[in-house]
């Protein structure tokens, strides 16, 4: 039986990470469900793959979701445009496993053009063992109550 449902998103410039990042999780047990294109000669906007993933997150439709695109940086942008969503662009693992302990992300964004197929794996990795620890709630707190007013 399969571990929790990803939602991965992607747009043209991170197809080949994308099934790299899928095989690495189904090999680990996970199901993964993406969105956006299976081909580096479909575009899309990135900001519409995030937005629908974001969605789908804060309906509860899933707990994880894993953005990729040529940096993870507009990615994250737009996934952070969604009230409730808490979305960190990760280059490094401790930088993932943070995102998730200290700030309790939902999604994290990789670049596919400034992080390489091997360390995708592992910051993904990283985030999927990392558990929020409540020590930041204060804070975590204020992005939430940030969401309600400024929605």
């Amino acid at each position: 039986m399969p571990k929790t449902t990803i939602a991965l998103g992607n747009d043209e410039a991170a197809v080949a990470l994308r099934e790299i990042i899928v095989g690495h999780l189904e090999s680990l047990g996970y199901a993964v469900d993406t969105f956006g294109p299976a081909s580096t000669t479909d575009s899309v906007d990135y900001p519409d793959v995030a937005v629908d993933v974001a969605t789908r997150i804060v309906a509860g439709d899933y707990e994880r979701g894993i953005l990729l695109c040529g940096t993870g940086i507009g990615m994250a942008i737009a996934a952070n445009k969604v009230p409730g969503i808490r979305a960190a662009q990760a280059a490094d693992s401790y930088s993932a496993e943070r995102a998730r302990k200290s700030n309790n992300a939902q999604i994290v964004t990789i670049g596919a053009r400034t992080v390489g197929p091997e360390l995708a794996k592992t910051i993904v990795d990283s985030w999927l063992a990392s558990e929020y620890e409540g020590k930041s709630d204060s804070k975590v707190d204020k992005l939430i109550a940030l969401d309600s007013k400024n929605a």
